[in-house]
């Protein structure tokens, strides 16, 4: 889904993965072995640039994504980049039969029953129709996205200022649903859910049949685990840090530290749990198939067994390069791992392409 579509024409686009600590840039290129992950790279974002998806200093943004394709080698110009958290609205609702202009012209004139902005003239907003509501075929379901202009153009200024070019804004959820399009086999009915903890914000995607049917986003992740430790041990955020990845395989000086951290993470495991359970009521308890992990704080050792259990469904790490290729000469093998735990929301906007959906 595109919140606004900006310009068209290009084949060559870098997906761009905005964060709160870090950017992520993801080129996708399509071979004969079909797409193919030609680079990847990452870097950090410094503190207070954008805070709660909201950009707070252009100018540092600018210089960080001018340094992040500096050194990344890449020579695409076209990006696709995509909001989240605070700084756009998404809501699902039901209305009558009616062609897309139409619906067009509805959710602007009377924008105040669905959203919530006094004047949509100060909004950039799309929408997608999901289907006939399947209790009344008079009604159609649909997925309205908005955002301020302003926040629209803080993102667009800080692109534009480091020499690139937006060409698809796109919204974080859904391109987690690209990714998964991309890399996974499903049935029309098929319902699988995405929750993408990153440090500030944790997505959670609700897919069926391949197309996002409910979607929420809490400001609760990596950084409440941080935190949380460094209350529990009195230690510096960077030990604090270091201790979570001790216990994803790496070798622990503190006994019992993968219960610890897991202990850390309970916060977020109750607002996911919250969250499925808010989506199994609300939309009538249908089966769900899967649930999949992704983001820097997926790998905590243990929390994959603990949501499964917890939630009573099937839960494991997202692998954004199932059917993706990567690209040997530009790619580390040995990153890898990691690549398709934070790169999962950078892979899904580099797959995207101008007129798809």
């Amino acid at each position: 889904m595109d919140l606004k579509n900006l310009f068209s024409g290009t084949k060559n686009l870098v997906g761009l993965d905005i964060g709160s600590t870090s950017l992520k840039l993801a080129e996708i290129v399509t071979t004969s072995q079909g797409q193919t992950l030609n680079r990847f790279r990452q870097i950090p974002v410094p503190p207070g640039v954008i805070v709660d998806g909201v950009v707070q200093d252009a100018g540092a943004l600018a210089a960080t994504i001018k340094e992040l394709f500096r050194n990344s080698g890449c020579k695409g110009k076209g990006i696709v980049t995509s909001l989240s958290g605070n700084s756009v609205i998404i809501k699902k609702v039901t209305l009558a039969q009616m062609e897309e202009a139409e619906l067009r012209e509805l959710i602007h004139d009377e924008a105040g029953k669905y959203l919530p902005f006094d004047n949509m003239d100060d909004v950039n907003y799309d929408f997608q129709i999901l289907g006939d509501n399947e209790f009344n075929p008079n009604q159609m379901e649909v997925i309205i996205v908005a955002a301020k202009k302003t926040d629209v153009g803080n993102y667009l200024d800080a692109i534009t200022a480091a020499g690139l070019t937006v060409m698809i804004l796109d919204v974080d959820s859904f391109a987690l649903e690209t990714m998964y399009e991309a890399n996974y086999e499903f049935e029309e009915n098929d319902i699988i859910v995405i929750v993408n903890i990153g440090a500030a914000l944790t997505n959670i995607n609700v897919i069926k049949g391949g197309m996002s049917i409910f979607t929420r986003d809490f400001t609760m992740a990596g950084h409440a685990i941080t935190e949380a430790l460094q209350e529990r041990y009195q230690v510096s955020p960077e030990e604090a840090e270091r201790m979570k990845v001790e216990a994803n395989g790496g070798e622990q000086d503190i006994p019992d530290l993968e219960n610890a951290i897991l202990d850390c993470a309970e916060p977020i495991c109750s607002e996911i749990e919250r969250s499925v359970d808010y989506f199994r009521s609300t939309f009538g308890g249908d089966f769900i198939k899967h649930v999949y992990l992704s983001g820097g704080s997926a790998r905590i050792a243990g929390l994959s067994d603990h949501l499964s259990q917890r939630l009573n469904i099937e839960t494991q790490l997202i692998n954004p390069l199932s059917k993706v290729g990567y690209n040997k000469r530009n790619i580390d093998e040995g990153k890898l791992d990691s690549i398709k735990t934070i790169g999962a929301v950078a892979i899904g906007l580099g797959l995207r392409k101008i007129g798809d959906k």
